[in-house]
């Protein structure tokens, strides 16, 4: 960017308007780099950039205000604010601006000048219009940010007319002039502007109100200087009935500007004040807004309707809220609503929400205004429905006042719908259907009761921490009594029976209710925290409800139950409040909580379902605390399995949320009764679970809320009867055994109906014997297709048995889903590994249904992220530490032995969990075991103290730090590393492994040596160690592991090893063998970069000559299949070594153009260039003379055919390249054991920079050295600058010559090539 701002200061705008002239272009030389920089980082795009940028500008011209570079700057602005970029403009002219407010003694009347004369919009030309027009006005803008043009009255009258100019233009500039001149009159003083006013403002009223700007001048004069305006234009009335026209076309006008925007027009809001200050309002409102903007049918008109009534909310009293909030504009408000669906469609909804978030947030103070404005939304309804969400955001802003008054409206709305308060309406395409079942009070009663009793659940929900626990309560009491029960006789202990209904609850009301109970419940009872879930008293909600219910079932003469009890279902009620009293007594225990939860909820989902059923846990607290039977936790995991069984939504949350609160008291008994039910093997014949079928999930389907897992029960059932339409053709083939074919030839043989071979000669069958005939056929296939039917059936049955049993199956994994999640330090995690791993892979194999899929994808998803990734694991292992390395060894050899990497990676991903509860546990009886061992001399192998240790590591003190036996895992992760190099379908891949040695960086580095053995190996191996080896040596975590010296010589062994490699190099014929060749050097390339970052020092003396060796035969495959990238590797290893890619001729080019040819090609002959007959003649040196100038001169034949002058010169800034591809520099001698990277190894960079002097200098290059012979080296100087030899150039170009001559190089293919190919190597 330097070279380029030097060459070019000005901006691309500035030189294409005025040119730069030489002079300015030779002046800019003086200014520093850093002040031009400022003015390119002004016109960036970044915030930040610019802001910074303005600042060092400042900063800089602070400490020269007197110099060159304040003319400069404000030049260089001034040229910015008329830049093509449009981005840039705005940059530039806050840049001005705050460089005239720092610097106050710059007059602004010159400044302003100055822009007039850059863009003067008289002279300059018809395509540079616009960006001269938008420098006018942002300089007129920069001159108003600055803060002194209010100050300064002749530039302010200049910009006025100025700006007034520019507002002749509204093809470019549109309304942006006269809205700066409204904010430039708009911060003048009263004085001023009563002078500026006649010269502004037109006197006559239609040209007032013939555009926004103008109506907004006048607005903003009525304000400040009214006697002015009055003597100007005389007394107006705005609001009369000749000005109301007008008034809306100017409002559409103003519309139509801001549709891009979507912003409220400023002259909309003044109206809006200007009609309340005179008392108007109502005229404005009704005549200008309903009556005119929305009666336009035209859309960016109503979303100003729509935006001045939310902006208008805060202005008005509660009378004008009620005028506002009940006509026309909200009516169209919720007809959009309704039916602006689609995604593409702008919804208005949003920007309405903000609207009155705003104003709620904003009148805390005022709960009737409040309340007024919510009520008159929620009335807003589509037949009978609101169109405000069931869970609307702005009740948060509601004050305590106006909530309890908004929950008495929605109860008392869903009491006594009063359909003539709400503002009802039908869409279009309602009105058109013409359906008079559409119309019927109670379709409208019906859907407002469903809104309001799920907006009370909603309000619960969201406001249950801020919400008054009387509120609370007195919304869960109201849904659960019109939920469950009806009122026989009112009375006053009952306060919810005193409410009578105007319209009766009919049944499908009561399950909306239901449904919205329960959800309620879920938001009360499901939450841990002790301070959510209880109320002051210390008693759960849950607790209070099932009093409740219970006082309602003891008033049997007032209130009785939508489904009545039986006396056993009383009994049953009867027993489970018995059982919460003895729970109370034992509140302080885990167990008593547990089951007091869990008998609280069940005992509410009785009063929906009653049932003798539904005394379960009940019994199960009996034998809880009977000594005798098993552990209290397993007898309530029985429980939760016998609830999960059952297709209900709310059992599946209750099975949840009682599990969270005894997972960290689960036993391992406990576990396995949740894992024998997951079990593949054994869930298939287990009975003692019972399954809810689809005759129950209908029998409960009118009483409670659709389930999860029963619609994707339905729909796997849907579609697996789908699929059996399908194959019905299929089955019934299917079903014709050779029985029912041997019957069927009976009977047509018995009916005379199958003749023989001589039957031709036959009377047929007559009238009774075909009626006999079709009776037996008759008969005969009713008794197949019976048969055939039973088949099926049974075949669906065990369909459905198998779908039922798959859908527990997902829903008991929600118990292990809680378990992984809330306790991940507790040890029985470690036993779900296996199950889990045991379903993935049954379920990979059998995934066919959308079911089984689900199962897949929910158990794959347990497993994988809140258990393999959970940042929480088992710290203390006991005595578990053998059977987990027994494990450990047992997942690798899984994983080694699947028929897929997808299932292998499962186990595998298992293993490296295993290894980081091992490496990050302490057991004390690993600690033991290990010292008793090494007391006792039979642990050959030392306990070490670091963290490379093979056995246990210890740390002071005899604490443990890990029981991980590297030993052993080195044994097991060794074998699965050779198999995965040596077999040739292995499951294991090379990720795995990379996540193996990232994760455990010392493990890497005992499996090392595995990996470096393995590169020499066959073709397979070899490509997947250099592969491996290639990840692993780029990983920081296993370079942590190796002290410098052992990684020295690790690099070292490699190095050699891929050295042996290469020495086939270019020898491919297959495949694979081919693949190994560019997984060698992409190795060595690794190798490259790995050592220049460290700066190691290694031998390379060796790898030179085998890669040049292998040059000729790499170059005689260059032409087969996949050869380009092993050469783009083997020139970018070379180019390491220092070694240049020589330029290859091109195919056309058969033989070098004689002397008297031209070099230029006719068919690619460029402008510009001169024939032959014009150029200069010069005397061609054959024997290596030089030229005028003292280099050497080149034949035609060297130059290229068709080589531009910008070609030619980036040609000679380049380092030449040798004709034999060897290094330009001579090698080390042998005393010299290794390359350096500032030698013969080093990077490209430092090559360019150490030929550069030789350049500047003209000095010739060394004799090149053929690539064939070994020849004593010598050591380059440290700094790689080549030094001037005695030895003349033509002496040089002859030793060179015969050099040439007899190495084996690729460009021997004629003497005038060789000598061009020469001559252009010798060219400085």
């Amino acid at each position: 960017m330097g070279s380029r701002e030097l060459a070019e200061p000005l901006s691309p705008g500035e030189a294409t308007q005025s040119g730069a002239r030489p002079a300015d272009r030779h002046g800019l030389l003086k200014h520093s780099r850093e002040f031009l920089d400022f003015f390119w980082d002004i016109a960036k795009p970044e915030q930040e950039t610019r802001l910074a940028a303005t600042e060092k500008l400042l900063e800089y011209l602070r400490g020269r205000p007197k110099g060159s570079e304040m003319k400069y700057a404000l030049k260089r602005l001034i040229t910015g604010l008329g830049v093509a970029r449009e981005t840039a403009r705005p940059c530039y002219s806050l840049a001005l601006a705050q460089l005239l407010q720092s610097f106050e003694d710059l007059p602004l009347c010159s400044i302003l000048q100055q822009i007039q004369e850059k863009y003067d919009l008289c002279e300059v030309k018809k395509t540079m219009l616009r960006p001269a027009l938008f420098a006018n006005l942002f300089g007129v803008l920069a001159l108003f940010q600055s803060g002194r043009l209010v100050k300064d009255r002749e530039a302010l009258m200049k910009s006025v007319k100025l700006l007034q100019a520019l507002a002749q233009y509204q093809n470019h500039l549109q309304e942006q002039p006269g809205k700066a001149l409204l904010d430039v009159l708009s911060e003048v003083s009263v004085a001023t502007l009563q002078e500026i006013l006649p010269e502004v403002l037109k006197a006559d009223l239609n040209a007032i109100l013939s555009s926004p700007e103008q109506l907004e001048l006048f607005l903003l004069a009525q304000q400040k200087v009214p006697s002015k305006l009055k003597k100007l234009v005389g007394s107006v009335n705005l609001f009369s009935d000749e000005n109301v026209p007008r008034l809306v076309n100017v409002l559409k006008m103003a519309a139509a500007s801001v549709k891009k925007d979507r912003k409220l027009p400023a002259i909309a809001l003044d109206l809006l004040r200007l009609a309340l200050k005179e008392d108007k309002f109502p005229r404005f409102w009704k005549e200008v807004v309903e009556q005119g903007l929305l009666k336009m049918q035209f859309w960016p008109a109503s979303y100003l309707c729509f935006r001045l009534l939310g902006a208008a909310l805060p202005l008005l009293t509660k009378e004008q809220l009620q005028l506002v909030l009940r006509g026309d504009v909200i009516r169209h408000y919720g007809e959009h609503v309704c039916t602006a669906k689609l995604p593409k469609q702008f919804k208005f909804a949003p920007e309405m929400e903000n609207y009155v978030g705003t104003f709620l947030e904003g009148c805390q103070d005022d709960p009737e205004r409040q309340l007024a404005v919510l009520v008159a939304f929620s009335s807003v309804t589509n037949q009978g429905l609101p169109v405000a969400p069931t869970f609307w955001r702005v009740v948060r802003f509601l004050s305590p006042p106006a909530l309890r008054g908004y929950v008495a409206w929605l109860q008392d709305m869903f009491l006594q719908p009063d359909l003539d308060s709400l503002v009802d309406f039908s869409t279009n395409n309602q009105k058109k259907a013409q359906d008079a079942s559409l119309y019927v009070p109670e379709r409208a009663v019906f859907r407002l009761r469903k809104w309001i009793i799920f907006r009370l659940v909603s309000i619960v929900d969201s406001l249950h921490l801020e919400m008054e626990e009387a509120l609370t309560a007195q919304v869960a009491r109201f849904c659960l009594f019109h939920a469950f029960f009806v009122t026989k006789k009112p009375t006053s202990q009952i306060p919810e029976t005193k409410q009578p209904f105007s319209f009766p609850l009919e049944s499908q009301a009561r399950e909306a209710a239901s449904s919205a109970f329960f959800s309620l419940l879920q938001t009360l009872s499901t939450q841990l925290k002790q301070a959510t879930d209880q109320t002051r008293g210390g008693q759960p909600w849950t607790y209070h409800l099932v009093q409740f219910a219970d006082l309602l079932l003891n008033h049997s003469h007032n209130v009785t139950t939508v489904t009545p009890f039986s006396a056993q279902q009383r009994q049953a009620w009867d027993r489970m409040l018995q059982t919460l009293k003895e729970l109370e007594a034992h509140s302080s225990e885990a167990r008593a909580a547990a089951f007091q939860h869990l008998l609280l909820l069940v005992g509410i989902h009785h009063l929906k379902v009653p049932g003798p059923g539904r005394e379960g846990p009940r019994r199960a607290m009996t034998r809880a605390l009977d000594p005798q039977e098993p552990p209290w936790v397993e007898v309530l995991v029985e429980i939760l399995l016998a609830l999960l069984a059952q297709p209900s939504h709310l059992m599946r949350q209750v099975a949840r949320s009682v599990f969270g609160h005894i997972c960290s008291q689960l036993t391992p008994r406990a576990l396995q009764l949740i894992l024998d039910v997951l079990n593949p093997e054994t869930s298939e014949d287990e009975d003692h679970v019972v399954v809810t079928d689809d005759s129950d999930e209908r029998r409960l389907k009118g009483a409670e809320d659709k389930s999860e897992d029963g619609e994707d029960n339905r729909s796997s059932e849907s579609e697996e009867e789908s699929e059996g339409e399908e194959s019905e053709e299929e089955e019934r083939d299917g079903d014709v055994d050779q029985g029912f074919r041997e019957q069927l030839m009976t009977v047509l043989q018995a009916g005379k109906a199958l003749g023989g071979e001589d039957s031709e000669d036959e009377e047929e069958l007559g009238d009774e014997a075909m009626m006999a005939l079709d009776q037996s056929l008759a008969s005969l296939f009713a008794e197949q297709k019976l048969r055939v039917q039973a088949r099926r059936d049974e075949k669906n049955k065990l369909q459905k048995e198998k779908a039922l049993r798959r859908d527990f199956q997902i829903r008991v994994l929600d118990l292990v889903e809680v378990l992984v999640t809330k306790q991940p330090e507790n040890a029985l995690v470690l036993e779900l590994l296996e199950p889990l791993l045991s379903i993935i892979r049954r379920s990979l194999r059998s995934s066919s249904s959308k079911q089984e899929q689900d199962f897949l994808h929910k158990t794959a998803r347990i497993f994988t992220h809140h258990l393999c990734r959970a940042r929480r694991y088992c710290h203390d292992l006991g005595e578990r530490a053998e059977a987990l390395h027994a494990q450990v060894e047992r997942l690798v050899q899984q994983a080694g032995r699947q028929p897929d990497s997808a299932t292998a990676l499962y186990h595998f991903n298992a293993s490296l969990y295993l290894l980081r509860v091992l490496k990050g546990s302490t057991a004390e009886g690993c600690v033991r075991e290990t010292r008793e061992k090494q007391k006792a001399g039979t642990d050959p192998s030392p306990v070490p103290t670091g963290p490379q240790g093979p056995t246990l590591s210890l740390l002071k003190g005899g604490q443990a730090a890990s029981c991980l036996d590297l030993n052993l895992v080195t044994r097991v992760y060794s074998s699965a590393l050779s198999s995965f190099l040596t077999k040739r379908n292995s499951p294991l891949t090379v990720p795995m492994f990379l996540s193996l040695f990232s994760r455990h960086p010392v493990l890497c580095k005992r499996l090392l040596p595995v990996l470096v053995q393995h590169v020499t190996g066959p073709v397979r191996p070899r490509h997947q160690a250099c592969l491996l080896l290639q990840k692993a040596l780029s990983l920081r975590e296993v370079r942590s592991c190796f002290e410098d010296p052992e990684w020295k010589q690790l690099m070292g062994q490699v190095l050699a090893k891929v050295t042996e490699n290469l020495r086939v190099l270019g020898e491919a014929q297959t495949k694979a063998e081919h693949q190994q060749a560019l997984s060698s050097l992409e190795l060595l390339n690794a190798l490259f970069r790995t050592c220049k970052q460290e700066k190691l020092t290694l031998d390379l003396t060796v790898l030179l000559g085998v890669l040049q060796g292998q040059q000729q035969s790499l170059q005689q495959g260059a032409h087969s299949t996949g050869s380009s990238r092993l050469h783009d590797l083997y020139w970018q290893a070379m180019k390491t070594l220092g070694v240049q890619r020589p330029k290859l001729e091109k195919k056309g080019a058969k033989e070098v153009p004689s002397a008297t040819q031209s070099p230029i090609s006719k068919k690619r002959k460029k402008k510009g260039f001169l024939p032959e007959t014009k150029k200069r003649k010069k005397r061609k040196s054959e024997d290596g003379t030089l030229a005028e100038d003292g280099t050497p001169a080149a034949t035609g034949g060297s130059q290229p055919p068709s080589m531009g002058r910008k070609k030619r010169n980036r040609t000679k800034a380049k380092v030449p390249a040798q004709a034999n591809g060897t290094p330009a520099t001579k090698s080390p001698a042998p005393g010299t054991p290794t390359l350096s990277p500032s030698t013969a190894a080093k990077s490209p960079k430092l090559q360019k920079k150490s030929q550069k002097p030789s350049q500047v200098n003209g000095a010739p290059r060394p004799p090149v050295e053929p690539a064939g012979q070994k020849q004593p080296q010598k050591a380059l100087p440290e700094k790689g600058v080549v030094g001037k030899s005695p030895v003349s150039a033509p002496a040089r170009r002859k030793a060179r010559l015969s050099l040439v001559s007899r190495s084996p190089s690729l460009l021997q293919s004629g003497a005038k090539k060789k000598k061009a190919q020469l001559r252009k190597a010798g060219k400085p």
